[in-house]
C-alpha cells in the first residue's frame, strides 16, 4: 500500500520552496566532534548589507517559524536561519544540552560561513540561545532581539506558581506533544485565539512529521534551561536590545519580560503586542516585523526605556 498523503510534509516542502525562491540555500556544516548544523544562508552574501541570524523556538523546524519574515528581511539583510541542535537537520552525539552549547554551535557555524559580525533575533528558546551568544561573543553581536523568551526565569518560579504547569514533566508533555490532545493543549497555551477546529488527523500528521524525532533530547534541552537557574547567575550584556512580548503570553508570563528589561537596563526597550500570546511570530507577524525592522535598521542609538503596549 502506498504512503498516505501528509499535509505537514507538503507544507514543509512549500516552506522549503519559499526559502529557496527568496534567495536562500540549504547548507549543512560539520562542526566536528560529532556535531552537524543545518542553516539556510544567502546564495549571494552582499558585503554592503548587515548580517542577521534568526533563531527558532521549541517546536517545528526553523522554516515553520520564520517563513513570513524571510522575503521582507532579505532585501535589507544577509539572512541566516539555522536549525538548532536536535531540530531539522542539526544533530550532535555530544552530551551537552545547555543554551550555552547551542550558542557555541551557532557561532562556530557562522565562523565557518565567514560571518564575523551579526545581529541576532531569537524566539522563545531561540532567545535563550541568542542571549547566550551575546554574553559569550559580545564583539560579534551588534544588536539583539528577544521575542517572548523567559531568559530571566528562575528554578524557584515554577514552585512559586508562576507557570500554568507545576513541573517540568508536564511542561515537556505540552511543549513536545505526542498526541493530538496534547497538541491542542499547546495551541491553547501558545495562542491568544487558537484555532479550535483543526482536525485531529492533521494534528497527528504534524506530530509524526515534526515532533517525533529527538523528543528525548529536546526534553533534555528544556530541563537544562530550568535546572539550578538563578537570575543572579545570568550574565549582563550591553548590546542594544529589543524585547517583544505578547501581552497574553501563557507560557512565559509578562513578569518575565519586565524582569528581563530590568536586568539588561537602559540599553533595552520592551514592547508588548496586544491580542497576542506566546506564538507571536505566527499570530502577529506583521506587528512583530514592524518592531524588528524599526529597531534593526535604526542607527546605533540607545533605545528608550518605555515598555509601551502596541
Amino acid at each position: 500500500m502506498g504512503k498516505c498523503f501528509s499535509f505537514a510534509s507538503s507544507i514543509d516542502s512549500c516552506y522549503r520552496y519559499s526559502f529557496e525562491r527568496a534567495g536562500l540555500k540549504s547548507i549543512t556544516t560539520n562542526l566536528g566532534e560529532g556535531t552537524t548544523m543545518h542553516c539556510w544562508a544567502p546564495k549571494n552574501n552582499k558585503q554592503n548589507k548587515p548580517n542577521l541570524v534568526l533563531l527558532h523556538g521549541i517546536g517545528a523546524n526553523a522554516m515553520w517559524q520564520w517563513d513570513y519574515f524571510i522575503s521582507p528581511l532579505i532585501p535589507k539583510f544577509n539572512v541566516y536561519v539555522p536549525d538548532l541542535v536536535f531540530f531539522g537537520e542539526s544533530y550532535t552525539t555530544r552530551s551537552e544540552r545547555t543554551e550555552s552549547f547551542q550558542a557555541q554551535c551557532v557561532m562556530k557555524m557562522m565562523e565557518k560561513l565567514g560571518v564575523k559580525k551579526m545581529s541576532v533575533c531569537g524566539v522563545s528558546y531561540g532567545g535563550f540561545v541568542a542571549y547566550s551568544m551575546t554574553a559569550q561573543f559580545a564583539d560579534a553581536i551588534e544588536k539583539l532581539v528577544l521575542v517572548c523568551s523567559g531568559i530571566c526565569l528562575e528554578e524557584k518560579d515554577m514552585e512559586d506558581g508562576m507557570f500554568k504547569v507545576s513541573n517540568l514533566d508536564d511542561a515537556a508533555d505540552i511543549l513536545l506533544p505526542q498526541t493530538p490532545a496534547k497538541l491542542k493543549e499547546l495551541l491553547k497555551f501558545a495562542f491568544y485565539k487558537p484555532n479550535k477546529f483543526v482536525p485531529s488527523c492533521f494534528l497527528q500528521d504534524f506530530i509524526q512529521v515534526l515532533c517525533a524525532e529527538h523528543r528525548e533530547e529536546r526534553k533534555q534541552l528544556i530541563q537544562a534551561l530550568h535546572k539550578d537557574r538563578k537570575l543572579a547567575n545570568l550574565p549582563k550584556i550591553n548590546q542594544n536590545t529589543l524585547i517583544i512580548w505578547g501581552e497574553h503570553d501563557q507560557i512565559f508570563p509578562t513578569e518575565l519580560a519586565h524582569r528581563l528589561k530590568r536586568h539588561i537596563g537602559d540599553s533595552a526597550k520592551l514592547v508588548f503586542i496586544k491580542k497576542a500570546g506566546h506564538a507571536l511570530n505566527i499570530e502577529k507577524p506583521k506587528a512583530m516585523y514592524k518592531e524588528m525592522k524599526a529597531f534593526l535598521l535604526n542607527a546605533d542609538v540607545k533605545p528608550q526605556s518605555n515598555g509601551n503596549t502596541k
